[in-house]
């Protein structure tokens, strides 16, 4: 079977924080909240985004992406040993510094591997398009990291309305019309580091899929869960391992 298009994850796939998330919170805290322990930071912001993910998915709520993401702001720093007060006064200066931090190259980076892969599926006339469940956002960090030509279509979840892994997530990017028309579910392969909605979302809508779990420290933000299953579960530790499997299925 001839794989025509690749589809990926943005963050801890093609890309990651330039630093530790918690380690530029720190920094844009310290002014305003004085020193706050970054292991606290790490533990508040994971905690407090995974409980804001599940109350409002997609980014859903009255206030858009700026009000979802300053409630996991506040609630970081509150977690985090922050006076309440003092993170109340100083919101609306700490808020504007981490959304645009979090839109550019400043805070982001490509992992080495992301190029030369995407151009390398390029050469081989496979598409290649993003499937993600961040913000509207990603589109300024992708353009500023100089990739977004080499990713059509952008699919974010913020602009859709819905998020991995339901099934049509997968389905609109096969059939969105700069591809050019529709590409069937066993022609295309989608990757990412997150098992429920990356690899079972994909499998589920008849997609081949690739769970990435990257060695030593790219590896630490990725998206895993205590307990998990990785029987029977196609793992690949970079993005050379996957170019290597299309290769493989479109010399066959």
């Amino acid at each position: 079977m001839v794989i025509k298009l690749v589809t990926f994850d943005a963050l801890h796939t093609l890309l990651a924080p330039r630093r530790p998330v918690y380690v530029q919170y720190s920094e844009v805290f310290a002014p305003f909240l004085g020193a706050l322990d970054p292991n606290c930071i790490r533990h508040s912001f994971k905690s407090t985004l995974k409980q804001i993910q599940k109350e409002k998915p997609a980014y859903r709520g009255q206030a858009g992406v700026l009000g979802w993401w300053t409630e996991v702001i506040k609630g970081t720093a509150i977690g985090a040993g922050a006076r309440p007060q003092a993170v109340e006064e100083s919101l609306g200066q700490i808020v504007p510094v981490l959304m645009k931090r979090f839109s550019s190259r400043e805070g982001y980076k490509l992992y080495d591997d992301a190029l030369p892969v995407l151009w390398q599926l390029r050469k081989m006339n496979v598409r290649t398009a993003l499937v993600s469940n961040a913000d509207t956002r990603m589109r300024l960090v992708l353009n500023d990291l100089e990739v977004s030509s080499l990713l059509q279509p952008l699919l974010l979840s913020d602009e859709v309305g819905i998020e991995k892994p339901d099934l049509e997530m997968f389905r609109m990017v096969r059939k969105d019309f700069a591809l050019q028309g529709s590409i069937r579910a066993d022609e295309s392969l989608h990757v990412g580091d997150e098992l429920h909605s990356d690899y079972h979302g994909a499998r589920a809508a008849g997609m081949h899929a690739m769970l990435l779990r990257r060695p030593g420290p790219d590896g630490d933000g990725e998206h895993k869960e205590v307990g998990e299953d990785l029987r029977h579960v196609n793992v690949v530790p970079n993005l050379l391992a996957v170019l290597d499997w299309v290769e493989n299925q479109n010399d066959d």
